[in-house]
């Protein structure tokens, strides 16, 4: 079962693309995750400053939404080991991809980038099959 939330959901891309579009206004930076974690870990990068704080950030706020009062409701419905081999698979696909699906879904379409419209594609169909035979084919 899925929840329906609209409003949470609006919410949070609404900051999501905020923060894509201030960081691009004022670093002249995309917000590709995958990007911005391989100018902090060694080699360093000459800039990994904004880096480092834009990732203390999407660790901090989620934190703080907690610590204030805000509730968050999840589960997890699959094994360890199936989260681990998604993982694997979404580093690979990362790394053929030339960037992550926040980089390509976020910044390369509003920068209408021919590459990033052929990954979010590519990432959307894989995602359709791959729920069509979890769900319909296995049945799990």
């Amino acid at each position: 079962m899925t929840d329906f939330t609209p409003f949470q959901s609006l919410l949070g891309g609404a900051l999501i693309g905020l923060a894509a579009v201030l960081l691009m206004a004022f670093h002249g930076r995309i917000a590709g995750i995958t990007g911005i974690i391989s100018g902090v870990i060694p080699p360093l990068s000459g800039d990994w400053q904004w880096r480092a704080a834009f990732l203390a950030g999407s660790a901090l706020v989620p934190l703080a939404y907690v610590l204030t009062g805000g509730t968050v409701d999840f589960s997890v419905p699959v094994s360890t080991i199936a989260l681990v081999a998604g993982g694997v698979l979404v580093g690979i696909g990362v790394h053929f991809g030339n960037g992550c699906p926040s980089g390509h879904g976020i910044c390369g379409i509003a920068r209408l980038s021919p590459r990033s419209i052929v990954a979010v594609l590519t990432f959307m169909a894989t995602a359709f099959a791959t729920v069509f035979v979890v769900r319909h084919v296995i049945g799990a």
